[in-house]
């Protein structure tokens, strides 16, 4: 191991754990909790694969952690400490396992990095510890759902929506070039954020994501007449060509009855379906094909899932310094004597965010952040989608145009495709 020459001994111990999915910028918050750490005395340990280890008593998979290991690591992606979703709430022994093998390796501080599961782990770790452990929690997600005030958003996301953004725009090219359509699913297991936040920085044809649908559930039907009308209302402009964004988490809104039509899914520890393991593409894909073949439209159409090229994606320059002020503010927080929060930046500020104010203890879920599509900034990505609107249906000539693409009587197209209107007609 380097040594520090500024390093001040002490016989407090700060360990740094990352649970979860990968999102671009944790070597960032581990390289500035190690240097401030280290700098304010304390020895730092580096927690190897989340819970996995700690939670079956193992204190052998550490590292220690230097100012010279981690000076320079913020630029780069991935967690040099591994990842893992094992979850040590869900038995009484692999929680004392990690609270004493914590206890064991000397960790008086623990800094957790991850979503609201790890979060829920880190505030039963602090809870069991009963302030012997003081515990703070920096959230993560490429999702960004996490209730952060305002539009805070959590670490990662920049950087997904930046290079998302990338694979989409050169998807748009392809289809113009290729007079072909893109499916492109997009992460987001509860909301629409970075399917948005990609669909509306690309310009791409048409954004799907679950908060623009009123009901619990979405049928099938529905979704798919909206991908239709877009293909449609896209042919009378000239075009054969478009892409779509689709949040992945418009499969977790669908009848279960429908849901039967997709292949089984595995459950993570934590009981999340495996949204990865549902081809929604696919089975998009196939049936818009086959309604517009019945229709008389033959078009190509391409599904294409992004995701896990984006978790690890070395973050760009706002996430570099974003997780630099997080690692920063955790240590600070923890060192003045916080304990059991989420550490947020506001405004330039650390402020944190108590376990109680945002956990439910029964579940161990925080509440979900949706895309507020009431907004002006959820109507402008709106209004440059190619989609079908109430104005369309409800344009005698615009109908007739449209129908006339879609080889359907008028009346016909308006009774189908009312459905694919948000909010429906009156």
């Amino acid at each position: 191991m380097s040594g520090n020459k500024n390093k001040k001994t002490s016989s407090e111990t700060l360990g740094i754990l990352v649970g979860g999915g990968p999102a671009p910028g944790i070597n960032g918050v581990i390289s500035a909790v190690t240097i401030e750490a280290i700098n304010e005395g304390k020895t730092v340990i580096g927690i190897l694969d989340g819970f996995r280890w700690l939670a079956q008593g193992d204190k052998k998979h550490i590292r220690d952690l230097t100012i010279y290991d981690t000076s320079r690591i913020h630029l780069t992606g991935g967690s040099i400490l591994g990842t893992s979703r094992e979850n040590p709430t869900t038995s009484s022994e692999k929680m004392q396992n990690v609270i004493r093998a914590l206890k064991e390796l000397g960790v008086r501080y623990l800094l957790t990095i991850g979503g609201d599961d790890t979060m829920f782990s880190a505030s039963r770790v602090e809870a069991e510890a009963k302030g012997y452990i003081k515990v703070a929690h920096v959230p993560k997600t490429i999702d960004n759902d996490l209730p952060l005030p305002g539009y805070t958003p959590t670490f990662g996301f920049e950087t997904a929506r930046h290079h998302g953004t990338n694979i989409v725009q050169y998807l748009m090219e392809d289809a113009k070039t290729t007079g072909r359509w893109y499916l492109v699913i997009t992460m987001g297991r509860k909301t629409g954020h970075l399917a948005l936040g990609i669909g509306k920085a690309s310009g791409a044809t048409l954004t799907i994501i679950p908060e623009e649908f009123s009901k619990d559930k979405v049928q099938l039907d529905e979704l798919i007449s909206i991908i239709e009308g877009s293909i449609v209302k896209r042919l009378s402009m000239g075009r054969e060509d478009g892409v779509v964004v689709l949040a992945e988490g418009l499969s977790e809104k669908f009848y279960e009855s429908e849901l039967k039509e997709l292949k089984e899914v595995e459950k993570d520890e934590y009981g999340n379906i495996r949204l990865s393991e549902i081809d929604l593409g696919k089975l998009l894909k196939n049936e818009v094909r086959r309604r517009l073949i019945k229709k008389g439209i033959k078009t190509t159409i391409v599904d294409k899932n992004i995701g896990y090229e984006l978790r690890c994606a070395p973050p760009i320059p706002f996430d570099a310094k974003y997780t630099r002020d997080l690692g920063y503010g955790a240590i600070k927080f923890l060192l003045e004597g916080g304990s059991g929060a989420l550490v947020s930046i506001q405004a330039g500020k650390m402020v944190p965010i108590y376990f109680d104010e945002i956990l439910d203890p029964k579940t161990g879920r925080t509440k979900i952040r949706p895309v507020d599509i009431n907004t002006e900034s959820y109507e402008v990505a709106e209004k440059y989608m190619i989609k079908i609107t109430k104005e369309d249906i409800e344009d005698p000539e615009k109908v007739n145009k449209l129908s006339t693409i879609a080889n359907m009587k008028p009346s016909e197209f308006v009774d189908y495709f009312s459905k694919a209107v948000r909010g429906r007609l009156k």
